[in-house]
């Protein structure tokens, strides 16, 4: 693949067409042609300019970007006979997917046939792509696989993983997979998938997810997954999630396979107990008991506490404004309960309990409700401060939950317009791969503080144009001229980008 390159010669610039090749196992740049020259920022071909005509305007720079990420982890060498067209939906939804029968016009605007050596796309090929990757593929292994090429190319340390859980809708009701669960949009009668992700703790790169059925308890898709890491033989290391998932069971799986342990505890009757007396011995209110966590300010006490016959620590956190916020939402929502019940009209279920049978308000029950507002529960296996326990799981628990946004937004997870079992997982997995991608963008702009989505629209302009002189008989392609910023966030991904221009 050709592309223009100016050479500067004193006070001129002179364009020539040239390209990469390999020699002595080093990427060089080998002169085709003198083409022409710039002169007060325009561009002066050698050849007449009634004799050059514009062939075609492509897509090239985040497709460029995307496409270096993907070959430097091989990602192609993981994704079997379709991956040119794998790849194509993982580079689509990086950036502005739709659906798969609007795909092949979407490729014929970018220069993914020259990037791909894939000379057209159809939604025929697409759709044997995702059936090839569900049938033919252990996708479980396959994540293994990938994180493997991702941890030998960037060094990420050990820092431990944060799971959690969250579901998406499907169009349509003849998907095996959907099943009506606690759709957590608060959307009621949706066929509902599970997707459990893992990221990594310090980086929130992607390790592995996995799909399960929507009425799949967030208890239950842990379980899975610790009996993968078993299978697979993970090293041991450190999880982090959420209350949701915390049971026995899981605990014990973990310890088993020598797994350190920050969650979440739900407060239920026997820590309730523990959390009265707590509070009567001792306020949490006292500078001593003060940790700041960003702009937020806890209260904390900590306990040695064993859980299923494992030993370990419970934080105890409250926090004021919390406390405050859930009474004022709890007493909007009573306001509006009591003009329903005037009108003899349904109240939002769970309201009930406030109210007697002429609709007064049941003051006993409210300060019941209120007793607990404000306060959490982090239980953990390890050795560390109340200060990091904080940190670790209201802080870097954060991380899952951004990647869960950028799943269903960025890369177009939902809705999933497929129905077959196999296609909607392949569905997963590619805007898993997209993510993927996005967080290792993400990962390489840190040390210029800019976001993926930032960085792909700044450089969505640098198109490449091809150009044919009819009359001399060739065609050649020039990309167009690069920002001070562009330059910038192509260096600071990879020197190599600039080569390309």
């Amino acid at each position: 693949m050709s592309f223009i390159r100016k050479i500067r010669k004193g006070d001129k610039i002179y364009l020539a067409e040239v390209e990469n090749t390999w020699s002595n196992g080093k990427c060089v740049q080998r002169h085709i042609r003198y083409v022409g020259k710039e002169a007060d920022g325009k561009t002066i071909l050698s050849s007449s300019i009634s004799n050059i005509e514009i062939d075609q305007v492509k897509l090239y720079g985040p497709l460029l970007v995307l496409h270096h990420l993907a070959s430097e982890i091989h990602l192609a060498d993981h994704l079997g006979p379709y991956a040119r067209e794998i790849l194509s939906l993982v580079y689509a939804h990086c950036l502005d997917y739709k659906s798969v029968n609007q795909m092949a016009r979407w490729f014929e605007r970018t220069d993914l046939s020259m990037m791909l050596q894939l000379e057209k796309l159809t939604e025929d090929r697409l759709l044997k792509a995702l059936d090839d990757l569900e049938a033919t593929s252990d996708l479980q292994e396959l994540q293994k696989e990938i994180f493997m090429s991702v941890q030998a190319q960037y060094h990420l340390k050990d820092s431990g993983i944060i799971y959690d859980v969250t579901n998406t809708y499907l169009y349509g009701k003849n998907c095996p997979l959907g099943k009506l669960g606690h759709d957590k949009e608060g959307v009621k009668c949706r066929p509902l998938i599970q997707i459990g992700l893992g990221v990594t703790r310090q980086e929130g790169i992607p390790v592995f997810h996995k799909t399960f059925h929507g009425d799949v308890h967030d208890v239950r898709t842990l379980h899975d997954l610790i009996t993968s890491f078993a299978e697979n033989k993970i090293k041991s290391g450190f999880i982090v999630f959420d209350r949701g998932i915390t049971s026995g069971k899981n605990l014990k799986d973990l310890k088993n396979l020598d797994w350190e342990v920050v969650c979440g505890m739900a407060l239920h009757s026997g820590l309730k107990q523990l959390l009265r007396a707590l509070i009567r011995k001792d306020p949490f209110v006292r500078f001593e008991n003060r940790v700041r966590l960003n702009k937020s300010i806890f209260y904390v006490i900590i306990q040695p506490y064993e859980l299923e016959g494992i030993n370990g620590t419970l934080a105890w956190c409250f926090n004021e404004p919390q406390k405050r916020d859930l009474r004022e939402s709890r007493y909007d929502e009573l306001v509006y309960a009591q003009q329903f019940l005037k009108q003899n009209k349904p109240v939002k279920p769970g309201l009930e309990k406030f109210f007697d049978a002429q609709g007064k308000l049941r003051d006993a029950q409210v300060r019941d409700a209120e007793e607990f507002d404000g306060y959490s529960c982090i239980f953990s296996t390890d050795q560390v401060s109340k200060e990091e326990m904080l940190r670790i799981y209201f802080g870097d628990k954060d991380i899952v939950e951004k990647a869960f946004h950028s799943l269903k937004g960025v890369v177009n997870l939902q809705p999933i317009r497929h129905w077959l079992y196999n296609r909607v997982t392949a569905h997963v997995f590619i805007c898993y791969l997209s993510y993927l991608l996005l967080s290792l963008l993400k990962y390489r702009l840190r040390k210029i503080a800019m976001s993926p989505t930032e960085a792909l629209s700044q450089i969505d302009t640098m198109y490449k144009v091809y150009l044919r002189d009819a009359k001399k008989n060739f065609s050649l392609s020039k990309t167009v001229t690069l920002t001070k910023k562009q330059e910038l966030i192509l260096k600071t991904i990879d020197k190599q980008l600039l080569m390309n221009f």
